[in-house]
C-alpha cells in the first residue's frame, strides 16, 4: 500500500499542521504534496520529503499567499498522485481536489469546509483590510470558488471529520457523510501541578473570531490576574483596552504553555471552535476549562466534572459563570483523564486501522468490478 499525503498548504504551525505530522509517523515514507511551505514558521518535517506547488516560486507566496487565491485550484489539481495507492489529504480549503487515479482511494480528513466560502463569508469580507474595489470584487471570485469546492467533494472516497460539529457541517454543505476521529493531542507535555495560582488564563492566535475582548471586559470588572498568551492582528487593539491586573505574555512554547495552563485556576475559552485543542491541554494539566458551551468544546468538556459552559457569547455571560467558579472543587485526576481520550497514540491507532480498513473494502470491491467484466 503505497501512500501520498496532501496539505493545504504550511504557512503556520497549528492543529491541522499538528494532524499532517501525527500522519507522518504513521506513513514516514509518504511524501507530503503541499501548494507551499514556509520553512521557517512551520518546522518539523525536515526528514520527510515535501513537494511544493508551482505557487511556491511566486513572489511573496509565503507572506501575501492570498494574492494567489484564484490559481489555488488549479494548483491543486497539479499534483501528480499517479504512483499511489492511497492518497490521505488534510484539508480545510483546497487538498480535497487532488485528481487521481480510478483505483486509489482517496480519504480526506476535513478539518472543516472552508471558512470564507461557506459559514463566514461576509464575516470574512468584511474584515479585510482591503479597499472598497478589491472588496467589491471578491464576491464574484469566492462564488467561484464555491462552485470548485463542492465539486471537488466528489472526488473523495471517505471523509472523516476532526469533531461532530465538522461533521455536521459536511453533511449541510456538501451533502456528504463522514466519520469522526479526533485530532491528536500531545498530552504527555502537559501535567498535573502541586500548586495553583492565583490567575485564570486564556490565549490563543489574537484574531476577532476568538472574541478575547469579552475576557478583558470580565476581567476589568473583576480586577483579578488574567494571563492572556499568544499573538495576532488583534494584539495592540487588546492591549489597549486591558487594564493593568491583565497580562499578555506573547507567544509561548509548548513548556511555557504547560507551566501556565498547569497553575491556572481554568482556562477560558470564549469563542466556538471546530473542536478546540487548548481546552484539551489545560484537561491535560488537570485544570478545569470555562467555555462558551457551543461548538466543538461541547464534545471535549464534560459539565460539572471537567468544566463548565457558559449560555450566551457575551460578557455578561461570562462574568455571571466566573463568578460562580470555585477552583478548589475540581478532581486534578478525573480531568486529565478525560483528556486522554485525545492522545496522539489514540489518534495513530484509529487512523491507521480506518486506512487498512477502507482499502482493504476498496481493494475488494474493485477486484470483484474485475471478476464481473470478465
Amino acid at each position: 500500500m503505497k501512500v501520498a499525503l496532501v496539505h493545504d498548504y504550511l504557512a503556520q504551525d497549528g492543529g491541522a499542521e499538528r494532524v499532517l505530522k501525527a500522519f507522518t509517523e504513521i506513513w514516514p515514507e509518504a511524501p507530503v504534496f503541499v501548494l507551499f511551505h514556509d520553512k521557517k514558521k512551520v518546522k518539523g518535517f525536515e526528514n520527510t520529503e515535501v513537494q511544493q506547488s508551482f505557487i511556491s516560486k511566486l513572489p511573496f507566496c509565503k507572506t501575501r499567499y492570498q494574492w494567489y487565491l484564484p490559481w489555488m485550484p488549479f494548483a491543486t489539481e497539479r499534483h501528480n498522485l499517479h504512483d499511489f495507492d492511497v492518497v490521505i489529504s488534510s484539508t480545510s480549503a483546497f487538498a480535497k481536489g487532488i485528481l487521481t487515479r480510478p483505483d486509489t482511494l482517496h480519504i480526506s480528513y476535513c478539518h472543516t469546509p472552508t471558512r470564507y466560502l461557506w459559514t463566514d463569508t461576509h464575516k470574512y469580507i468584511e474584515d479585510l483590510n482591503y479597499n472598497r474595489f478589491v472588496k467589491a470584487l471578491l464576491p464574484r471570485l469566492i462564488y467561484k470558488l464555491r462552485i470548485w469546492d463542492k465539486m471537488s467533494t466528489d472526488r473523495v472516497d471517505h471523509f472523516i471529520a476532526n469533531s461532530d460539529t465538522v461533521r455536521g457541517r459536511i453533511e449541510k454543505y456538501y451533502r456528504r457523510g463522514s466519520d469522526i476521529i479526533y485530532p491528536p493531542v500531545d498530552i504527555e507535555t502537559f501535567s498535573i501541578s502541586d500548586e495553583v495560582g492565583n490567575y485564570f488564563v486564556t490565549g490563543g492566535r489574537m484574531v476577532p473570531y476568538k472574541r478575547f475582548d469579552l475576557v478583558i471586559q470580565v476581567f476589568n470588572r473583576l480586577k483579578i490576574p488574567l494571563k492572556i498568551f499568544g499573538d495576532g492582528p488583534e494584539e495592540e487593539k487588546l492591549k489597549k483596552i486591558a487594564k493593568s491586573n491583565i497580562e499578555f505574555v506573547g507567544r509561548v512554547s509548548d513548556k511555557e504553555k504547560a507551566e501556565l495552563l498547569s497553575k491556572a485556576r481554568a482556562f477560558i475559552h470564549p469563542q466556538v471552535e471546530d473542536l478546540g485543542i487548548t481546552p484539551i491541554e489545560s484537561m491535560a494539566s488537570g485544570r478545569p476549562v470555562i467555555a462558551y458551551g457551543v461548538g466543538g468544546v461541547t464534545e471535549t468538556v464534560v459539565p460539572d466534572k471537567t468544566g463548565m459552559f457558559f449560555e450566551h457569547q457575551s460578557w455578561e455571560s461570562l462574568l455571571d459563570a466566573i463568578v460562580h467558579f470555585d477552583h478548589n472543587s475540581w478532581d486534578s485526576q478525573l480531568i486529565r483523564e478525560r483528556a486522554k481520550k485525545f492522545a496522539i497514540d489514540e489518534f495513530k491507532n484509529k487512523m491507521k486501522k480506518y486506512t487498512e480498513d477502507r482499502y482493504e473494502e476498496f481493494t475488494r470491491g474493485l477486484n470483484q468490478c474485475r471478476l464481473d467484466i470478465r
